[in-house]
């Protein structure tokens, strides 16, 4: 506010009622930016992290001399979709590494890393004003988070081609995360499937599961 960058000098000047003395107007500019700053930090406020008991699973898949590899990552890594970047980068496979983060059985983000080729796919938008890495996946791609009254109509978030050279193409994956009768952990399994990871996938997913 220009009344709050003013100096005393510049106070004089201003033709003030009597009731609204310098003090008071210097009182009523700092209660304004008390109130600025307060919706500011309302703002920023950082997401609440996903519980262990929200977090489904954290599964990593690449290829390795050839060979199929699927492993469990760290549930924090739900929660932070850079580290989670780096996690899959440090990976050996031989043509990157594809993540897969379930939340709720009704969130999913596939992250796909090659080299510094980075792609990232949230099934739902809405889910960015609810979850941390739900959130970093619109912070990543640069986009703005679905307001309230459009929650019923968000779609998916980021780049439907991400598996398009593993035989899912566009088209699958939007009618994947269309599909309102699919658990996140199902969507995901689907996904497995297409890229002929499916066995090694379930199994993998269902002993996350059970712990």
């Amino acid at each position: 506010m220009i009344v709050a960058e003013a100096d005393d000098d510049d106070f004089e000047s201003l033709d003030l009622d009597d009731d609204k003395s310098p003090a008071l107007s210097r009182d009523l500019a700092e209660a304004d930016d008390a109130d600025d700053a307060d919706e500011g930090d309302f703002d920023d406020d950082d997401l609440e992290d996903a519980e262990e008991d929200e977090i489904d699973y954290v599964i990593a898949s690449y290829r390795e001399d050839g060979q199929v590899v699927v492993s469990a990552l760290g549930k924090d890594l739900a929660n932070d979709l850079d580290e989670l970047i780096v996690q899959l980068r440090r990976l050996p496979g031989d043509a990157g590494a594809i993540g897969f983060v379930s939340l709720v059985e009704e969130v999913a983000v596939i992250v796909r890393v090659r080299g510094q080729h980075v792609q990232v796919l949230l099934s739902d938008a809405a889910a960015a004003a609810d979850w941390p890495i739900a959130r970093d996946v619109a912070d990543y791609l640069g986009e703005e988070i679905p307001d309230e009254e459009d929650e019923e109509d968000a779609e998916p978030m980021g780049d439907l081609r991400i598996l398009a050279d593993l035989g899912v193409s566009e088209f699958d994956l939007t009618a994947l995360c269309d599909d309102l009768d699919l658990s996140s952990e199902d969507l995901l399994a689907e996904v497995a499937d297409k890229i002929k990871i499916g066995p090694q996938f379930r199994r993998v997913a269902e002993a996350a599961l059970s712990d």
